[in-house]
């Protein structure tokens, strides 16, 4: 996989759309403040840049799936299907998915949450890249990473459009041994 290269201008354009994203106080309770991604989404240079700088990590890679997770990360997940010439799956709550599932749970600071995808979405051995817009707690992706596992998918990286540093959530992927890439980080 190549890194983005770290030169002056790839970091300007990176600041640019941290830029466009915005701060949503008190959402969705009290006390929470929300990294809102839409103004980057509804600039097209921005959108475009994003899956560029992601997508040209995986030029060569033989990725076979990207696999998203709902619902922003199927935003992301498609556009990098499409520009790395892969396929999709989609993950998602309970009860969404119109085929047989399997399904994982995982912990939130109130309770527990459950997520699913297709039993037949991913083959063993499949070359998986696993993207979500936001890395908080891991929560979720580690619940998405139990199903590609389940799946036999081989995960060749697990990836977000921002991570909150803060929330300290790359240490639950990274010590499960994948490799994290978030390309703004707050």
């Amino acid at each position: 996989m190549a890194e983005i290269q770290t030169d002056l201008n790839v970091q300007k354009e990176i600041e640019e759309l941290r830029s466009l994203i915005r701060d949503i106080p008190d959402f969705p309770k009290p006390g929470i403040i929300f990294k809102d991604i839409t103004p980057l989404l509804h600039k097209p240079w921005a959108l475009q840049k994003v899956i560029d700088f992601i997508g040209n990590r995986y030029v060569g890679a033989g990725v076979d799936i990207v696999a998203g997770i709902e619902s922003r990360g199927f935003i992301l997940a498609s556009a990098l299907a499409y520009k790395i010439g892969a396929g999709l799956a989609i993950i998602r709550k309970p009860g969404k998915l119109p085929y047989k599932t399997i399904s994982a749970t995982y912990t939130l600071e109130y309770g527990e949450d459950k997520i699913e995808v297709h039993e037949d979405a991913i083959q063993r051995g499949m070359k998986v890249v696993l993207i979500d817009d936001v890395l908080a707690t891991g929560g979720t992706m580690g619940a998405a990473i139990d199903l590609i596992e389940k799946l036999g998918g081989n995960i060749v990286s697990v990836d977000f459009l921002l991570e909150l540093t803060f929330l300290e959530g790359r240490k639950k992927i990274e010590d499960r041994g994948y490799p994290i890439f978030s390309l703004i980080k707050f």
